[in-house]
């Protein structure tokens, strides 16, 4: 049985992050593009988590950025979503080109 290395995990965190990308820059869906972004967090904590657990097994720092990705990923999501569903209620789109021509 063959283990997981660290080209692996590089490979998984690139295509994350390309397709995060791709994502973020096609569609024109807000909460398609939150996504997009999360996938995009995503990938970064899979290299700090990568390149600590290959380059310094010993010691806990690529955890640590993980997890304070992490729990700015979760506030910035709150509060994305808290702008969105506000959008909607006042507008009735949540689409990015309809964005532009919102007046109140």
């Amino acid at each position: 049985m063959t283990e997981i290395g660290l080209t692996h995990l590089l490979v998984i965190s690139i295509m994350l992050f390309f397709i995060g990308t791709y994502g973020f820059l096609t569609r024109r869906n807000m909460i398609t593009m939150l996504m997009s972004i999360e996938l995009i967090l995503n990938s970064v904590n899979i290299n700090f988590v990568a390149f600590n657990k290959y380059l310094y097994a010993d010691k806990l720092n690529g955890i640590f950025f993980s997890l304070f990705i992490i729990a700015v990923a979760a506030a910035e999501a709150a509060v994305a979503i808290a702008i969105i569903i506000n959008l909607y209620r006042n507008y009735k789109s949540i689409d990015i080109n309809d964005a532009n021509t919102m007046k109140h």
